[in-house]
């Protein structure tokens, strides 16, 4: 099933950068000043998003194609655990990405500190949807 291992490679992709900003780049960003800390946050941010979301949508696109095909149950939960990242990033982090956005490196100091670590905490659960729908797709793989 092609379909079915393209979802299961953008989910695992998706997974593992989400996994790396939560357990590599956000601990290193921290470790910051407030200013600097700030100041590379948002770059970050941008970038991992043009990456990430593409990832996404590719992923819940394949994985509903490989249930069309298959009828296997496991590629539209996987499906479905890649798509709710778009809702999530957008009801529960897109508030703490404006307020990060909306203040400049200069203006930082303990309150956008306290969002940056509140940010970490929320992507932490786009990184278990991730591992997730991988997990799912590779037990629908092997059903």
């Amino acid at each position: 099933m092609f379909l079915g291992q393209l979802a299961l490679l953008a989910a695992a992709v998706f997974a593992g950068a989400a996994l790396y900003i939560s357990l590599v780049e956000q601990p290193a960003r921290l470790g910051l000043d407030h200013r600097s800390l700030l100041a590379e946050w948002e770059p970050a941010y941008k970038r991992g998003t043009a990456m990430q979301a593409p990832l996404a949508v590719a992923g819940f696109l394949l994985g509903l194609a490989a249930w069309w095909q298959a009828g296997h149950a496991g590629w539209a939960l996987g499906a479905l655990l890649m798509v709710a990242n778009r809702p999530f990033t957008f009801l529960a982090i897109m508030p703490t990405n404006e307020r990060l956005m909306a203040t400049e490196p200069a203006a930082a100091g303990p309150e956008s500190r306290a969002l940056v670590e509140r940010w970490g905490s929320l992507h932490a659960v786009r990184t278990a949807l991730g591992i997730a729908a991988s997990v799912t797709f590779l037990w629908a793989s092997f059903s």
